[in-house]
């Protein structure tokens, strides 16, 4: 595949992913944390990263959360920093696992170990951060919020991501190789191997 081919493809899956973020997001969780929102952005970035490796995943993770900070992100760099956090340590797990067993069972075994890497990682970010944009949330509160509802937002969160992966991964690969933008010379020829 040629640098250029890539880099469109790359940009391509950033942009569908910023629109999935911008137009898509449920807020359910209760007062304080009503800032908390689900959004299907990070389905679109494990795929790239299943499409074009775990380096994929981090840069279109790096460059979405710029963008979204540069257009409608409300919380700056520090909304920018979760962001990308949230969503590099949920993709680039999987695609690392992904590269290693190219199958379904990468696949599953992937989105299981992204998902709970990125819980661990927003609760401790959360535990930093929060308190920091949101000055009337102190540290103390933070700290009760960290089981009963940041554990289960994120768990819940990855989790309808994972199963909206392995429903469109495949797909999706199949159409993009029918319409010739993928190689059958492409490291992602086994993607459909079970």
């Amino acid at each position: 595949m040629s640098r250029t081919k890539y880099i469109v493809l790359i940009a391509m899956i950033t942009a569908m992913a910023y629109i999935l973020g911008f137009f898509i997001q449920i807020r359910f969780m209760p007062p304080p944390a009503t800032f908390l929102a689900y959004d299907p952005k990070d389905t679109i970035i494990v795929v790239g990263g299943f499409l074009f490796g775990p380096v994929a995943a981090l840069v279109i993770s790096l460059v979405l959360a710029f963008t979204e900070m540069i257009t409608h992100s409300p919380t700056g760099y520090l909304g920018m920093l979760m962001n990308f956090s949230a969503s590099a340590a949920f993709a680039v797990p999987a695609a690392l696992m992904y590269k290693r067993m190219r199958n379904i069972w990468g696949v599953i075994i992937g989105l299981i170990i992204g998902s709970l890497f990125a819980t661990a990682i927003m609760l401790y970010l959360n535990y930093l951060i929060v308190p920091l944009f949101m000055p009337f949330v102190t540290r103390e509160q933070v700290v009760d919020m960290l089981i009963p509802t940041f554990l289960p937002f994120n768990l819940i969160k990855t989790g309808i991501n994972s199963a909206i992966v392995i429903i469109i991964y495949k797909p999706i690969f199949i159409a993009l190789k029918a319409a010739g933008v993928l190689e059958k010379t492409d490291k992602t020829d086994k993607i459909d191997n079970k």
